[in-house]
């Protein structure tokens, strides 16, 4: 192999071939080269001038900040893109290439100018995201955030199959393919599909939203943090995450918290066998009228009571049953606190005290006398 380069630089007239090129072919050479490295230089400039003037669109048609932001540092990168495309330009149009060089030359500038502008619809997603908000009276945030995600995914299934087709790579014949092996990944994950499915369900179904506290039987109790297409991130109260399988949630009873009007308050009080029945009387009346006069208690479309409801072993149990306003945690353990302090205020007026567990010891006296 070295011999056969030796050969062809030995009968090679390199001396011929560089007296054959002129003055004139030089600097149009020089000047190509200044011309393709311009736009690879000034990139970044020409991205920041397009951003500047979108931005100032923004401004005027007062798009929100959030999204208009989000979408001007996400169409930064495939604005920066048009400086490899002008260059390609360039290349193209200046020099004379044969059939096959222009046509894989054409090829490389139809598969950046593809990328530029799906990866701009990819990056405009947030504006989009803001327009399909609309949608929530209609459906769930969830749903909304599914067919942002699947929007996405398309985009970027659309871009692989443009760009595929530039290049003259028909993209049916693969699609064929990828269903027969579709078809053979299906029936080994069944269990996956069955999840997606459970989930596309549990989102239509509005059963809960990210931020709800749930319940699910035998599985776990906690805030939703995220619905995803398989599983669902609950995090307990301790703050650990737990993963739950969408299956376990359309397969078993959910009971969601967060959609209470409003928030039970049961317990009973019990109080000692010496209290009198205008005692009794006394003490019932002043606790609901209480309850009555509270603006933290509902007060419609709700049971309230305060009654005797037994006779203990050592008390007489009196039944408080009422329901807040709120239905947030901390807010509704206070109103129960200032509740109970109240009770032992009124018990303590009234005359009477607390009952406490009591054990009565009798002693039977032997008459007998002993001979």
């Amino acid at each position: 192999m070295i011999e056969l380069i030796k050969d062809y630089i030995n009968k090679s007239d390199f001396t011929a071939i560089l007296q054959s090129i002129t003055i004139e072919q030089v600097l149009y050479f020089c000047v190509g080269c200044v011309l393709i490295v311009l736009p690879l230089v000034f990139r970044k400039t020409i991205a920041r001038f397009i951003v500047r003037r979108v931005e100032f669109f923004f401004t005027r048609f007062k798009i929100e900040k959030k999204s208009s932001d989000a979408t001007l540092l996400g169409i930064q990168k495939p604005l920066e893109l048009l400086g490899y495309l002008i260059s390609v330009s360039i290349i193209i149009n200046y020099f004379n290439f044969n059939k096959e060089s222009s046509t894989f030359m054409i090829n490389i500038q139809n598969s950046i100018g593809v990328v530029i502008v799906f990866w701009l619809f990819h990056a405009c997603m947030d504006l989009l995201g803001k327009s399909l908000r609309k949608l929530q009276k209609v459906f769930t945030k969830e749903m909304v955030d599914l067919l942002l995600r699947t929007i996405r995914v398309l985009i970027i299934f659309l871009a692989i199959a443009s760009v595929l087709e530039v290049w003259g790579i028909k993209v049916a014949p693969i699609l064929a393919g990828l269903g027969l092996f579709g078809v053979a990944v299906a029936l080994g994950a069944q269990d996956l599909f069955k999840n997606i499915i459970a989930g596309i369900l549990v989102i239509a179904e509005k059963r809960f939203e990210q931020g709800d506290w749930v319940k699910i039987d035998g599985v776990v109790e906690g805030t939703v943090a995220i619905i995803g297409f398989r599983s669902t991130k609950i995090v307990r109260f301790d703050k650990a995450p737990v993963y739950v399988p969408n299956t376990k949630l359309s397969d078993n009873a959910v009971t969601n918290f967060s959609k209470m009007s409003h928030r039970q308050v049961k317990f009973q009080v019990g109080v000692l066998y010496s209290t009198t029945t205008a005692q009794l009387k006394q003490i019932c009346d002043e606790i609901n009228t209480y309850i009555q006069n509270n603006d933290d208690f509902a007060k419609q479309d709700v049971t309230t009571f305060v009654k005797i409801v037994n006779f203990g072993a050592s008390s007489i149990d009196i039944q408080i049953y009422a329901f807040t306003n709120t239905t947030v945690w901390t807010e509704w353990l206070l109103i129960q606190e200032d509740l109970r302090c109240k009770i032992k205020e009124i018990v303590e007026n009234a005359g009477t005290g607390f009952a406490f567990p009591s054990t009565s010891l009798y002693i039977e006296e032997d008459n007998s006398k002993t001979k």
